[in-house]
């Protein structure tokens, strides 16, 4: 691989290192994120001072509890393995903040806690997520998540993206305990989208912005 080649393909996995859903971006970068899926709607911005750190505003809305948690959230990357063809991180994220349930209820403190790891080249793509919600006094659950994926070709940098990706959800007290999304991601400069139906027939939409 000659100089100009390398100097690309590094390039392209720092590109891709920092659109894809991860919770910290490059240092003084800002993200938005918005998502959907089959349990809550939910908006994020946050903030990395550093390439380790990001703090930020989280909203979500979980439909089935009719409750809102507004929280403050700090994003920690506590160690990244960068190969000479790949990378794989893993990070601590929580929130703290209150929460606001039905018929206008007096807002209660919330919060959650969670591990997200992730390993990536360019055409193969692993991830797990796990995470402990505390909505109100009465509301608190466990839910995880594993993803693969796939890559049908390996676009320069630049070029716009697509991954095939699996999805599967885990969440101990929901009726269907176990919710698989077959989705499809694209991403291109500083905007990734990514749109899936789960096996309930619930629609998943993702949309990230990185400036």
């Amino acid at each position: 691989m000659n100089c100009l080649k390398w100097c690309l393909f590094c390039a392209s996995l720092m590109f891709i290192s920092s659109i894809n859903a991860r919770p910290v971006s490059y240092p003084e970068g800002w993200t938005l994120m918005m998502m959907m899926d089959d349990q809550r709607y939910s908006i994020h911005m946050h903030y990395s001072p550093t390439a380790w750190t990001s703090v930020g505003y989280r909203l979500e809305r979980w439909r089935a509890f009719d409750t809102n948690l507004h929280s403050a959230q700090i994003n920690h990357l506590v160690k990244r393995w960068n190969k000479f063809d790949s990378q794989a991180n893993f990070y601590v994220k929580g929130g703290l903040g209150i929460s606001d349930g039905p018929h206008d209820a007096n807002a209660e403190l919330g919060g959650f806690f969670g591990l997200a790891t992730d390993w990536e080249d360019r055409r193969y793509f692993v991830s797990y997520n796990n995470r402990y919600t505390q909505l109100n006094d009465d509301i608190g659950f466990f839910q995880q998540s594993a993803r693969v994926g796939w890559a049908p070709y390996e676009g320069d940098f630049g070029d716009l993206h697509t991954w095939l990706m699996l999805q599967i959800d885990h969440m101990p007290e929901n009726e269907d305990q176990i919710v698989a999304t077959p989705l499809v991601r694209f991403f291109k400069g500083v905007f990734m989208t990514e749109f899936g139906v789960s096996s309930k027939g619930d629609l998943l939409f993702n949309y990230i912005y990185r400036f």
